[in-house]
């Protein structure tokens, strides 16, 4: 999986491109761990290029949750492919992220 990554104001967007899972979840962490320790909590993650999502993709995403909300941050999903929606909808974390159909919509909403 690739992980590009931008600023739009104060807020970092992550753009995920391949598949989330327990070969990517680890970068996937370290890349917000990395974020959050130079204070940059505001993210959102663009999903747009994610078919797939397991486990421990799933996994990641709740722990950076954590990690962030622990310093004031939030985490914001966008773009989700019909099927990771459907996964994000089973396991209830639709609830538990805000889910934006586009990045602009998502770091605007902070």
């Amino acid at each position: 999986m690739e992980i590009g990554h931008e600023t739009i104001n104060d807020v970092e967007v992550l753009k995920l491109d391949g598949r989330l899972d327990a070969s990517s979840a680890k970068d996937f962490k370290e890349k917000v761990g990395s974020l959050s320790r130079e204070n940059r909590v505001k993210l959102v993650i663009d999903m747009g290029g994610v078919d797939f999502i397991d486990s421990s993709g799933l996994g990641s995403l709740v722990s950076s949750l954590r990690t962030v909300n622990k310093l004031g941050g939030d985490i914001k999903i966008s773009a989700l492919q019909d099927q990771v929606r459907a996964i994000f909808e089973l396991t209830r974390l639709h609830r538990i992220f805000g889910i934006y159909d586009d990045s602009t919509a998502a770091a605007m909403s902070f």
